[in-house]
């Protein structure tokens, strides 16, 4: 794997959105390696990395308090984020980075993430067989505060 942690200004670009690819986003092939960066979908095993290690999905720096979600009004509401917890700067940069993509990335069901949150602390959740949405989630403690980039 390629090496972390990294300042946002230095995160390799998605040709095709032209923006930033954060540390979950990466493989061995699409990140560091000769394939070409794509901030579409996540990659299951830094995902996990983040979530055990406490490091930030963004950057891949390690993880203080408070520490921030992105996502979507839907995972608020269900207080479930897929794309895993942030440093509260590296995750408004990215929000607003990604403010003129209107199509599904980091992981997201639907368009860029728009909302986020920040907490203390987070619970890790890994899918069963019997969920029909196979994708690990993280579900915050008490939220402290939340915003909206619409």
């Amino acid at each position: 794997m390629d090496a972390a942690p990294r300042a946002f200004a230095e995160l390799p670009r998605d040709r095709e959105l032209g923006a930033p690819v954060p540390f979950a986003c990466g493989t061995d092939d699409g990140y560091g390696g000769a394939g070409t960066p794509s901030a579409r979908a996540l990659d299951k095993r830094r995902v996990t990395q983040c979530a055990l290690s406490r490091i930030c999905g963004v950057c891949g720096a390690g993880l203080g308090r408070p520490i921030a979600f992105l996502g979507s009004s839907i995972e608020v509401g269900r207080n479930a984020f897929h794309f895993p917890p942030s440093h509260v700067d590296c995750a408004q940069a990215l929000v607003a980075a990604y403010a003129g993509v209107d199509q599904p990335v980091l992981g997201q069901d639907e368009s860029a993430p728009r909302v986020l949150v920040t907490t203390a602390s987070f619970e890790f959740v890994r899918a069963n067989r019997e969920d029909l949405d196979r994708r690990p989630t993280f579900h915050p403690s008490a939220l402290l505060n939340e915003t909206s980039a619409r």
